[in-house]
């Protein structure tokens, strides 16, 4: 998985490309650390390229989602595949992520 972070004016720009798996969740979670604690907390999330979420992954997002919520910020991912869009809906994550 590579992860690309930007800074959008009021806002932080995450690329996300590959697969988010037990194999590299321990990278990814050191990738978003500067996430869970920056002063900017609105997020948005590209998942045009990302092809796969474990069980590990969508804990990593809940993480994320509870540490922007907490500083009053917004999570929005965007772009995701039909099949990734499908985990997110079956575990009920579609409902606590704003996904565009």
């Amino acid at each position: 998985m590579n992860v690309t972070l930007n800074n959008d004016g009021g806002k932080t720009l995450v690329v996300l490309d590959g697969r988010l798996d037990t194999t590299n969740v321990e990278q990814f979670q050191k990738d978003i650390a500067p996430l869970m604690e920056g002063a900017n907390p609105d997020i948005e999330i590209d998942c045009t390229n990302m092809t796969y979420t474990s069980s590990q992954g969508l804990r990593m997002f809940l993480m994320l989602q509870k540490s922007v919520s907490s500083r009053g910020g917004h999570l929005v991912m965007k772009n995701m595949s039909p099949q990734v869009r499908e985990v997110f809906d079956i575990t009920g994550f579609s409902h606590i992520i704003t996904i565009l």
